[in-house]
């Protein structure tokens, strides 16, 4: 029976505690010019007195332990024995006897009976310390110089205490094991001992057992393993309608600093979502369960390589994705979109994906106005762009933004705004040179527009990769970005949407260096933005739609958008207002700057108690050049 409560006969025969030991232990006192306390006679030829025996009343104690033992120690009372709703009130300790202590670390999971075996408390190991186990002051010159002498430390000379968590109660209940908060305090001198059964620590943490694989779970960088085949416990993220929405509708943040391996990880996530048989629902009036459309933009020229396999990874690798239901290989229906905008050229020979060159149509402006604009606009300045773009449109449907450029040349147009009082023509002018410094080329190219594409760009199935690393100008790469992301979300939102491929298909919105795009800046076209990705979020659950963001400065994304994350990945970051500004809890926060690569704390409480997890260490697609 999978995850069998720990009985009290594997209790039995316990023995716990210090030892008393004698004088002699304490090393020779000739040299500190005293007798050996040993020496019954006072002399240094006298003999001395035999060991105490049953007939002195006295028992010399067996402190070995038996071959049959089984845990770590036992919860003390010496401090209290206390679960409480405030944990603050909780006190929960284990005295870890001597041959166990050098395995025990901060972080690891154990399991402590309640009477009858039929229930288990499960904790996690918070902190660690060792206490004197006599009234004695070991901080002297004989215990130093015995130390130094012997090169090592009698364990039984003290106490080394573990201070537990209580993260839930676990009970049977039709064959499947299952968790409830920690509501029973467990008995003095019970027997701890290590989580070490796969059903006990999915339980325990609330792991779900299927979904959508992120890595393995991990203590302090290093995988827990079980005698199970395979022996790691394999973490993952829930992926459908059973237990509530798939989480991948309510949106991840993966942050990390340079070479913490987040791009490696999101390949690997990624990945997951197009596999050929994870297909979603789609409210539409008809029965349709349609694949995942993945739409990624990529400063880095990355993501592309997606559609190739990895060379570096082995047949062993192979084999072990394969047990693990992890999908891999190259993903054939990867297309990379590539902006046209002025001279840049764009050349890849590191990956074989096909390659669909487009541009932005200044149309796409007629709803969004903020993307005409080369700085910040204020207040005043926005409403007045607002109605020029209106009057642009209302009599040119598809027109260009040269045509838009002669239409602010007009001076009658501008004598006439400022004597009806609608637009000042000091406000005029600050909307116009924002309109001509945008960068050459951004709008209009020779490519075909992006709204002539869209049944191939979002497409059931299919990576849609947008590289921007060939672009030379930031403001250029942002209105890219924005253009295309914004259209994707309004189509989305819209109850009377013009392309209705977008909104029937299931849709992860990527997006790499997420701070570029979504900041919280002070200006009118980031409120725009920032409100118009928070409205998305609000609403991805119900239109199937999921944010996918990944950044290496986390405090630099808008509060709003953050704030409907539910699944936050962090891999190893440096700086503190980074670590700060992800919100996890502050025992996994501690390991966040010693994390090697691959190493990742995963905060989702809508999927499981947050835990550490380890990546896999190859990438299931190509990486790297």
């Amino acid at each position: 029976m999978v995850g069998v409560p720990r009985s009290a006969a594997r209790r039995k025969g316990f023995v716990g505690g210090p030892n008393t030991r004698g004088m002699s232990d304490l090393g020779d006192f000739s040299e500190f010019g005293g007798d050996d306390p040993d020496d019954s006679t006072g002399s240094s030829g006298g003999e001395a007195d035999p060991a105490p025996s049953d007939d002195d009343g006295f028992e010399t104690p067996d402190l070995d332990v038996p071959a049959a033992e089984r845990g770590i120690g036992t919860l003390a009372v010496s401090e209290g024995l206390r679960i409480a709703e405030d944990e603050r009130d909780t006190a929960l300790r284990a005295y870890v006897t001597a041959a166990n202590r050098s395995d025990v670390r901060i972080g690891a999971y154990l399991l402590a009976d309640y009477p009858g075996g039929e229930e288990q408390l499960f904790c996690r190991v918070a902190g660690l310390a060792y206490e004197q186990a006599f009234r004695s002051d070991d901080a002297t010159e004989i215990h130093a110089r015995r130390a130094m002498q012997s090169g090592d430390v009698d364990e039984q000379d003290y106490k080394f205490i573990a201070d537990l968590e209580p993260l839930a109660v676990l009970y049977e209940e039709g064959g499947e094991l299952r968790r409830r908060m920690a509501d029973r305090v467990p008995k003095p001198e019970t027997v701890v001992g290590k989580a070490d059964d796969t059903a006990e620590l999915k339980a325990g943490l609330d792991i779900p057992e299927d979904g959508v694989f992120l890595g393995h779970l991990s203590v302090n960088g290093e995988k827990v393993r079980t005698a199970a085949t395979p022996p790691t416990i394999d973490y993952r993220v829930k992926d459908d309608y059973g237990s509530g929405d798939p989480l991948v509708f309510r949106h991840t943040l993966v942050a990390g600093g340079t070479g913490s391996g987040k791009t490696h990880t999101t390949k690997n996530v990624l990945r997951q979502y197009l596999a050929a048989d994870r297909t979603y629902p789609v409210d539409t009036g008809a029965d349709r369960e349609p694949r995942m459309a993945v739409v990624q933009f990529d400063p880095q020229d990355e993501y592309a390589q997606m559609h190739d396999d990895n060379p570096d990874a082995t047949t062993e690798d192979e084999r072990d994705w394969e047990r693990q239901g992890v999908a891999h290989g190259g993903h054939d229906d990867t297309v990379a979109f590539v902006p046209s905008v002025g001279d840049s050229t764009y050349a890849a020979s590191h990956h074989g994906a096909e390659q669909v060159e487009f541009t932005v149509p200044f149309s796409m402006v007629r709803n969004r106005p903020w993307l005409a604009a080369s700085a910040g606009l204020n207040d005043n300045q926005y409403p007045a762009l607002q109605l020029l773009i209106r009057r642009f449109f209302d009599g040119n449907l598809k027109g260009t933004y040269r045509e838009f450029c002669s239409f602010l040349d007009d001076p009658a147009l501008r004598e006439e705004l400022d004597e009806s009082g609608r637009v000042h023509e000091a406000t005029f002018d600050a909307v116009k040179r924002r309109v001509l410094g945008m960068p050459s080329g951004v709008f209009d190219g020779s490519a075909p527009p992006i709204t002539d594409l869209v049944r191939e760009f979002v497409k059931p199935g299919r990576l849609s990769v947008v590289p921007t690393y060939h672009i030379n100008d930031s403001r250029a790469t942002e209105t890219v970005v924005l253009a295309l992301s914004s259209l994707l979300v309004d189509e989305k939102l819209s109850n009377d949407p013009r392309y209705g491929r977008i909104k029937e298909t299931p849709l992860l919105l990527g997006m790499d260096e997420a701070h570029n795009f979504l900041s919280d800046a002070d200006t009118v076209q980031a409120r725009q933005v920032v409100g118009k990705f928070t409205e998305a979020a609000k609403q991805g659950r119900k239109e199937r739609l999921g944010l996918f963001l990944v950044t290496q400065d986390p405090q630099d994304v808008a509060d709003p958008v953050f704030k409907q994350v539910n699944t936050t990945v962090v891999l190893n970051l440096g700086d503190e207002d980074a670590i700060s500004s992800v919100n996890i809890p502050a025992n996994l926060e501690g390991k966040v700057p010693y994390m090697e690569k691959g190493q990742m704390v995963v905060y989702s409480p809508d999927n499981s108690e947050p835990v550490e997890i380890t990546g896999l260490p190859t990438c299931v697609t190509r990486h790297g050049r």
